[in-house]
């Protein structure tokens, strides 16, 4: 089985960068996305990713042209779940998850809190509540995949420039800390587990030539439960997609839909 998960800094943007044309090449079972930035019915072209074969599943934010995540997939979901049940994150359409026989995928998107210390205390509290949330649901679903847009940077290997980035957001200690806490709590970083080399990184400010520098951030990620270990078989950052500023992600399991 194939999984990507990408941020695509807006579907209608991407689509409008060949990103169909992408997505029909790449042939993953499973698509999870980001930062959608849009509703179904604002989507054109929607019947064309029906005919590449995937049902599709929408959560938006409630504030339109924001945040937003989306589960495409080849086979029919037995359930899709929408949010968490916080009604703070769910406005904001962070978390969807498809639920198939064996297993379950959550597309997640977590928040930034680069644009200052308000939506920085946003994110330590949706870190506690979805390491909560998560710790239940192990309970029910032993098989989860977190795909998503983490906007943390675990390890320095995970960033360009460790030390100069030491106060930013995204790799402050406290976000650092938490990813070494929710690892320990059940959970493998996929790529790390085959990857462990550097300059592999998932998204690059818009600035600077960064992207063409690949002076970036690894900050997405596809996180599988300890019981999956086993299963995991391939992994890649494929940065020669360029519909955003972040690029995709891919995981190949051994489990069948």
């Amino acid at each position: 089985m194939k999984i990507i998960s990408y941020n695509v800094n807006g579907i209608r943007a991407a689509i409008n960068k060949d990103f169909l044309a992408w997505l029909q090449a790449t042939n993953a079972d499973v698509v999870c996305l980001q930062e959608i930035k849009a509703t179904p019915d604002q989507i054109v072209d929607i019947i064309l990713i029906e005919q590449l074969g995937y049902k599709h599943y929408w959560y938006p934010a409630q504030k339109k042209g924001y945040s937003g995540t989306a589960i495409f997939c080849k086979t029919e979901p037995l359930q899709v779940t929408y949010g968490c049940g916080i009604e703070a994150f769910d406005f904001e359409g962070r978390i969807i998850r498809a639920d198939f026989k064996d297993f379950s995928v959550i597309s997640a998107y977590f928040p930034s809190g680069s644009s200052g210390e308000e939506r920085q205390i946003f994110k330590y509290q949706f870190l506690d509540s979805f390491a909560s949330y998560i710790d239940k649901l192990k309970l029910e679903i032993p098989n989860l995949i977190i795909s998503g847009d983490y906007n943390i940077c675990h390890q320095a290997i995970d960033i360009h420039n460790p030390k100069s980035n030491a106060n930013s957001s995204g790799f402050l200690p406290e976000e650092r800390a938490w990813m070494d806490n929710f690892l320990k709590s059940g959970f493998i970083d996929t790529f790390r587990h085959l990857n462990p080399h550097p300059h592999h990184y998932t998204w690059w400010s818009y600035r600077a030539g960064a992207r063409n520098k690949n002076l970036g951030w690894r900050i997405d990620y596809h996180l599988v439960t300890n019981a999956l270990a086993s299963a995991i078989k391939r992994v890649a950052i494929l940065p020669e997609a360029k519909h955003s500023d972040h690029c995709p992600i891919l995981l190949e399991l051994n489990i069948e839909l």
